[in-house]
């Protein structure tokens, strides 16, 4: 099957051999995303909040390259090192879906890429 690999400059690099999404049959696969600054590669970690604001400018990046935005998620992975945050994340993460949210999942980890506290992926279809 024939894929395209999405790129946006507007996200951060892959820290990783992986991109930043690939599109098969209108289908969008997002790798997770950290709270990378994409303009000065630091991580934004002064609070939850401000790591999931970052995390979620990612993925917008991601999908306006495709063409797509939060409408289109179906599905969205949140993986995160403390549960106990999860009303703070989901809080911020709720201001990206103003109606009909994707499905999604949230699961607990002990550790993340450069130790970030949230990490989220997700998939969108046109």
């Amino acid at each position: 099957m024939a894929h395209t690999i999405i790129n946006s400059p507007d996200a951060p690099a892959p820290i990783g051999p992986y991109s930043q999404a690939t599109m098969a049959n209108g289908i969008l696969y997002v790798s997770g995303q950290i709270p990378l600054d994409p303009q000065s590669g630091n991580l934004i970690n002064a609070s939850i909040e401000a790591e999931t604001h970052q995390v979620m400018r990612n993925l917008r990046a991601i999908l306006a390259e495709a063409d797509m935005d939060f409408s289109n998620v179906l599905k969205c992975t949140i993986f995160v090192k403390d549960l106990n945050n999860f009303g703070r994340i989901n809080e911020t993460y709720g201001s990206y879906f103003i109606s009909n949210p994707p499905a999604r999942e949230t699961v607990e980890v002990s550790r993340l890429p450069k130790d970030v506290s949230v990490e989220i992926s997700c998939i969108a279809a046109k």
